[in-house]
This record gives C-alpha cells, sequence and structure tokens, in this order.
C-alpha cells in the first residue's frame, strides 16, 4: 500500500501541541486593523485549540503528525 500524503496546506496552518491537541491561529488578523478595537486585534493574536469535533478530519490530513 503506497504511503499517505501530507495535506501542506492543513500542514502549514495547525500545529500539533506535546499532548497531541491541535493548534490554528486566528482569522480576520490579516488587514483593516484601523476598524478593530485594540482588545479584538490583541485577542486574534493569539492560538486557539482546535476543537475535537474537526481534530479527526485534520489528523486525516497529517497522518504523520500524531
Amino acid at each position: 500500500m503506497p504511503k499517505m500524503k501530507t495535506h501542506k496546506g492543513s500542514a502549514k496552518r495547525f500545529k500539533v501541541t506535546g499532548t497531541g491537541k491541535v493548534k490554528r491561529n486566528s482569522s480576520h488578523n490579516a488587514h483593516k486593523f484601523a476598524a478593530k478595537s485594540g482588545s479584538q486585534k490583541r485577542r486574534l493574536d493569539k492560538q486557539h485549540l482546535l476543537k475535537d469535533a474537526d481534530v479527526r478530519r485534520v489528523k486525516k490530513m497529517m497522518p504523520y503528525h500524531f
């Protein structure tokens, strides 16, 4: 059976923690910062954990990262 390939777009967007959880970056953090408050911009800078419902899909796309 051939090797499974890593989905490179997913590999660039998601990181796996040491305990196996998946981190993601916030959206809406690329432009139009003048319209956003300072607290919103600080909140968007942080990384968040992926919801459990989406982790299964990401694990399929990145088989060698877990």
